[in-house]
């Protein structure tokens, strides 16, 4: 078995941790199942902004399955999932199956994840997962473009990167654009709306050290945050930083 099926199994098994780090050179994706109803607003929406949802695979309604890992069970192979009802967090779990209904479309969509073992490769730390938390990720006041009944804001993961670093950053990460690519915004948060580095939205506060600036990339939560805003009846995805570990190496996004 793969280092990724592993990691699956035992994801299965009840194992809840972040998935930062973990499978390094195997791609992640993020998670969203709403119903069929709205899966065609979905789509649109994520057409519309291809920058923080980017499609990897789309599902069959009711179906588990993803050909981005053969096998594989959506609905209980992630860490950790959140329930929604009329835009409203109603749980977490750490197995979906109960929640799943057969009218569900899931989404799986690129996660900046996948590119972090290049930064690393690169010799760029990537402090989450050096200190061994969640990415931090905000909700930001640049609001998506709607689609359907879907409208939402931009959500975004931040990563310190030294400032004599920054180039290499944009340039490694701009070359897997299908999991979100180079960053959206470099420098002051308030230009991005957020008020408090130390307070985010969804993960854990990392620190900026001196000589590094913050960096901001697109980030695959912004689907729930279109859930929120837009009431939707109901929908199942992934908890924040809890991704979907695929059988894809990380180097097929790359271009």
């Amino acid at each position: 078995m793969s280092a990724a099926g592993e990691l699956r199994s035992e994801f299965r098994g009840g194992l809840v941790r972040p998935t930062a780090g973990l499978a390094p050179g195997m791609a992640q994706a993020n998670l969203i199942a709403l119903p069929r109803d709205w899966a065609w607003d979905m789509l649109l929406y994520a057409q519309r902004n291809p920058r923080p949802c980017p499609v990897l695979d789309v599902g069959d309604p009711g179906s588990p399955s993803t050909v981005l890992a053969p096998g594989a069970d959506l609905r209980t192979d992630l860490p950790l999932y959140r329930v929604w009802r009329d835009g409203e967090l109603v749980r977490e779990v750490g197995d979906a199956t109960e929640a799943w209904r057969d009218d569900l479309v899931a989404f799986l969509i690129g996660c900046s994840f996948t590119f972090e073992a290049p930064l690393l490769a690169a010799g760029i730390d990537v402090r989450h997962v050096s200190a061994g938390c969640n990415v931090p990720m905000y909700r930001t006041d640049r609001p998506c473009r709607p689609a359907g009944r879907l409208r939402g804001e931009l959500v975004v993961s931040m990563r310190p990167v030294p400032a004599d670093r920054i180039a290499d950053a944009v340039r490694i990460s701009g070359r897997f654009p299908a999991v979100h690519g180079a960053p959206v915004h470099i420098g002051d948060p308030a230009a991005l709306g957020i008020e408090d580095l130390g307070r985010p939205d969804f993960g854990d506060p990392v620190e900026v050290r001196p000589g590094e600036l913050p960096v901001f990339w697109a980030c695959g939560v912004t689907p729930q945050a279109a859930v929120m805003a837009s009431a939707v009846p109901y929908a199942v995805t992934h908890a924040p930083g809890h991704m979907f570990v695929t059988d894809v190496p990380d180097h097929e996004y790359q271009v």
